[in-house]
């Protein structure tokens, strides 16, 4: 028996053993290009008998091509296809309704798995783009591949598919999970009360912890970005493999503190109090210690590489091994600091104090 599909048929499904019932219209509008659009639009007939379905002669080579895609036979009157059915419902709503389903981060990339076999891709166009101007603007002023791509990317207004829809799911849930602190400063405040305070591994990106006593605190592996920790008491306490990229640490008091292994990329310590830190380790890369205490601090293979410790006081300081690229030492103090094999060529020393610094093999 033959029959061709209209938007009004009704589609009866097997989803890999789970039975759906939908519409031509609904497998064929949202997504036209799909491979269920495909089967269902009305380009090319069917031939169903109790057994099998099959492509008429004339649409032969397309329906091959979408019977290895999708396993199409008939079962009991239903389309099967060989797929797991769990999240059909949502690939049918989608077509429905254009809605991304609410679901558990580890559903989304089995979702995502369904949507790119079914290839739920839509391009829309600018509507009233006034193509015949376009056609004689492409010729006149886009003479190669590359060019032509551009400005069709730049006429289209978005692509609109399942696939980008459950990827933009994904990446807002990453930038949340990186933006959303899970704590405030009240709460901080409330903590730092007791006797013995840790925040090892909690994200308090971006919170404005300064003026507060946080002495001997334990923020080991915390995620610390673009903390303020301006005039904070930090004495003794624990930042180590912390990641606090662009936080500010600006005149806070920071003696004995542990930085070891810790990412303070473009962090701003000047006027900072530093005395006997350690920092062994740490990526210290743009950072400004300008008129910092670091007496007796420990920097072995620190990465101070565009550092601005200018006019910082570095006396007895230990930078064996330490990444010393275009910083600036300008007036520092380095007296009796250890600089033992360091490479000092593109370091700027101008009125640094190197009296009684043990420098022997380094690169000057």
């Amino acid at each position: 028996m033959s029959i061709q599909y209209d938007f009004t048929s009704l589609i009866h499904l097997n989803i890999g053993g789970k039975k759906f019932c939908t519409t031509v219209e609904t497998l064929t509008q949202r997504e036209p290009d799909s491979m269920l659009a495909a089967m269902f639009s009305g380009s090319h007939i069917l031939t169903k008998d109790p057994h099998t379905a099959r492509p008429s002669p004339f649409f032969h080579l397309i329906f091959v091509f979408v019977s290895f895609l999708l396993n199409l036979v008939s079962c009991d009157g239903f389309v099967f296809v060989d797929r797991d059915g769990k999240h059909f419902r949502h690939i049918l709503n989608w077509l429905r309704d254009g809605v991304i389903p609410t679901l558990n981060d580890s559903e989304y990339p089995e979702l995502l798995r369904e949507a790119e076999y079914y290839q739920l891709i839509v391009m829309l166009f600018l509507p009233q783009t006034n193509f015949t101007f376009l056609s004689q603007y492409w010729s006149a002023n886009f003479n190669n591949l590359l060019s032509k791509f551009f400005l069709l990317r730049c006429i289209l207004v978005e692509t609109l598919g399942l696939i980008e829809g459950i990827n933009a799911v994904l990446n807002e849930k990453k930038e949340d999970d990186v933006q959303e602190t899970e704590l405030t400063r009240t709460d901080i405040i409330k903590c730092i009360q007791s006797e013995k305070v840790r925040f090892r591994g909690v994200n308090l990106s971006g919170l404005d912890l300064s003026k507060l006593d946080l002495s001997f605190v334990d923020f080991s592996y915390a995620c610390l970005k673009n903390v303020f920790f301006s005039r904070a008491n930090l004495q003794c306490a624990k930042f180590r493999d912390v990641d606090a990229e662009g936080s500010i640490f600006h005149n806070a008091i920071l003696r004995e503190c542990e930085f070891t292994g810790a990412n303070l990329r473009g962090a701003l310590l000047a006027g900072a109090s530093l005395q006997s830190a350690n920092l062994q380790d740490a990526s210290l890369i743009g950072c400004s210690f300008c008129g910092a205490d670091l007496r007796s601090a420990h920097l072995q293979s620190a990465d101070l590489t565009d550092a601005n410790l200018e006019g910082a006081n570095l006396e007895g300081a230990n930078l064996k091994g330490a990444k010393l690229t275009n910083a600036n030492l300008r007036g520092a103090n380095l007296q009796r600091a250890y600089l033992r094999h360091v490479n000092l060529r593109e370091t700027q020393l101008d009125g640094a104090k190197l009296d009684g610094a043990n420098l022997l093999g380094a690169i000057r």
